[in-house]
C-alpha cells in the first residue's frame, strides 16, 4: 500500500498511500521503529489526509499535496519535540493516511423501538430504518474520537459505530427536535433533512459530515397511523360541512336499514339523502327534512394565551372559569380554527357575552 525507497548514501524517504481495496478508510505508514528521515517526501492524495502523532498525541495534519518534511511544515511536532534551533536526525512519528471520500449507501435503522411524547396523541412507539452517506472532513478528530490508534480501519468496522451513533443521534434528534408526529407519519422528506441538520452538529464533534441521510420508513400502531390521518383531514376541512356530511351519512345508514318503523319512511329518507350530500359538499343549505333531525350543534373551542404561553383548547364553559379567575380577560389573546390570526377576546362576538358581568381593566394613572 505504501512506498518508500532508501537510496543509496541518501536520507530521504518517500511516504505515501495507494489504496486499491476501497474499503480502507484509515490506514498507517509502516516505519522501521517509527523512523522518519527529515527532508523525508511526503505525498498526500486527493480524498486523503495525512496525521502526524507523537507518543500518541495528535500532531500535524496534512491536506492533498506534496511536501518536504521540515520543522517549517511541521510546527506542532517541531514544538512537541522541542526542535528550537532545526533538527537533521531522523525522528519517531506515527503516520496515519484518512481516506476522505465519501461512502455512499450505508445502512442504519433501530433495532429497538422509539419511544416519543406528542401532546396529542400521548406515547408512540417508532421503529425507523434508511440510508446515509458520510465523509471525513477532519483526520485528526476523526482519529481521536472514533478510529483509536490500530494498524488500519475497513469502512465495514467503522460502519458498525457509526450505525449505533447514527441511531442514538437520529433518537435525540426526534426526542428534542419539536418535530410534530405528522411528519413521522407522512413527510419522510421533510423529516430526514431536519434530522441530517441536527446530526451534522453532533457528528462534526467527531471530524464527519453527514453528506446524505434519508429515512426510508417509518412504522408505528396502525391504530395510531389511522388517527394521526384522521386528525390531519379533520384540521384542513370545514367542520360545518363535516357535520352536514356525516348527518347525511347517518340518513344513508338509516334508509339502508330494515329494521326502520315503515319502508315509506326508508324511502322517503333515501331520496333526501342525495341532495343532504350535495349541498354539503356545494356549501349550499341542506335541504329541509321534517323527518331528520338537524345536526348536533358543534361546540367551538378556543386556544388562549396565558402567562405568554398558548393553552387549551378550551370551551365556553371552562372559559367562563378562566374568566372568573381574570385569567381570560377582553384583553387575552385568543385564537381558533376560523380565525386567520391571534385575536383579543373582547373583539369575538362568540365571546364577548363572557365579559358582560366582568368590570373593564383599571384605567392607566
Amino acid at each position: 500500500m505504501g512506498i518508500f525507497n532508501f537510496l543509496k548514501n541518501e536520507f530521504i524517504d518517500i511516504i505515501d498511500w495507494v489504496d486499491e481495496s476501497n474499503e480502507l478508510i484509515i490506514w498507517k505508514f509502516p516505519r522501521h521503529d517509527n523512523e522518519i528521515k527529515m527532508n523525508a517526501k511526503l505525498t498526500v492524495r486527493e480524498s486523503q489526509q495525512a496525521v502526524f502523532l507523537n507518543e500518541g498525541t495528535i500532531a500535524d495534519v496534512y491536506q492533498p499535496g506534496m511536501y518536504t518534511l521540515s520543522t517549517q511544515n511541521m510546527p506542532i511536532l517541531t514544538s512537541l519535540k522541542g526542535w528550537k534551533y532545526g533538527f537533521d536526525s531522523p525522528f519517531k512519528a506515527d503516520v496515519y493516511f484518512i481516506n476522505t471520500r465519501q461512502f455512499i449507501d450505508q445502512k442504519w435503522g433501530t433495532k429497538n423501538a422509539i419511544t416519543i411524547e406528542d401532546p396529542r396523541f400521548g406515547f408512540i412507539e417508532l421503529r425507523a430504518f434508511g440510508t446515509f452517506a458520510y465523509k471525513v472532513i477532519d483526520g485528526g478528530k476523526f482519529l481521536k474520537e472514533v478510529a483509536g490508534t490500530g494498524t488500519y480501519y475497513t469502512t465495514e468496522e467503522i460502519n458498525g459505530q457509526l450505525r449505533s451513533l447514527m441511531v442514538s443521534k437520529f433518537t435525540a434528534s426526534i426526542g428534542s427536535g419539536n418535530l410534530t408526529i405528522e411528519k413521522f407519519a407522512g413527510n419522510i422528506e421533510e423529516l430526514s433533512r431536519e434530522v441530517q441538520l441536527k446530526l451534522n452538529q453532533d457528528f462534526a464533534e467527531y471530524g464527519l459530515e453527514i453528506t446524505k441521510f434519508l429515512v426510508e420508513n417509518v412504522s408505528m400502531p396502525d391504530k395510531i397511523k389511522e388517527e394521526i390521518f384522521e386528525y390531519s383531514r379533520l384540521n384542513k376541512i370545514d367542520m360545518q360541512k363535516l357535520t352536514q356530511f356525516k348527518a347525511a351519512q347517518s340518513i344513508e345508514t338509516a334508509a339502508a336499514n330494515p329494521n326502520m318503523s315503515g319502508m315509506g319512511v326508508g324511502m322517503g329518507v333515501g331520496m333526501g339523502m342525495g341532495n343532504v350530500i350535495s349541498n354539503a359538499m356545494l356549501n349550499s343549505t341542506p335541504v329541509q327534512n321534517t323527518a331528520t333531525p338537524p345536526p348536533i350543534p358543534v361546540q367551538i373551542s378556543y386556544f388562549v394565551v396565558i402567562n405568554g404561553q398558548q393553552a387549551g383548547p378550551f370551551e365556553i364553559e371552562a372559559l367562563k372559569n378562566l374568566v372568573s379567575t381574570n385569567q381570560l380577560t377582553r384583553e387575552t389573546l385568543v385564537w381558533t380554527n376560523s380565525m386567520a390570526n391571534w385575536t383579543a377576546a373582547g373583539a369575538v362576538t362568540e365571546l364577548s357575552n363572557l365579559f358582560v358581568n366582568t368590570p373593564p381593566p383599571l384605567p392607566n394613572v
